[in-house]
């Protein structure tokens, strides 16, 4: 029996943390075990999400299985992208020359700022009052 190949990407952005596998089928993508349209219901950030593949021109080429815990949906999309350039260059590394220009490569390195004393937020003082 011939063995499944899979290939394996982990993304992350902000407090999110996407584990990616992809294997060789027919562009089916399920999100925690929902459908792609189901867990994202924002076109936009959809489009966001599948930029690796549409660049590399994959887009029915591949089954996608993602888990992916913590932050919001704008986060979790991030780290999902990041996941699968991650697992796409490990199907061929070719693939770097198209995605590194478009800026799919490098991880996002922004995350929410500490609280500091004596603040209500990271910077945000508390009111002023003369009197």
């Amino acid at each position: 029996m011939a063995k499944e190949v899979s290939y394996l990407g982990t993304g992350r952005r902000k407090r999110s943390i996407a584990r990616v596998i992809i294997k060789p089928g027919t562009g089916k993508l399920e999100i925690n075990g929902r459908t792609f349209e189901d867990y994202i219901p924002s076109a936009a950030i959809r489009l966001d999400v599948a930029q690796p593949l549409t660049l590399t021109s994959n887009e029915g080429n591949f089954d996608i299985s993602v888990n992916v815990e913590g932050g919001g949906i704008s986060g979790q999309a991030g780290a999902i992208r990041l996941g699968i350039t991650r697992a796409l260059l490990e199907v061929n590394a070719e693939y770097r020359k198209v995605l590194k220009p478009a800026g799919l490569i490098t991880r996002d390195p922004r995350v929410k700022e500490r609280k500091k004393p004596g603040l209500k937020k990271a910077r945000r003082a508390p009111q002023f009052s003369k009197r």
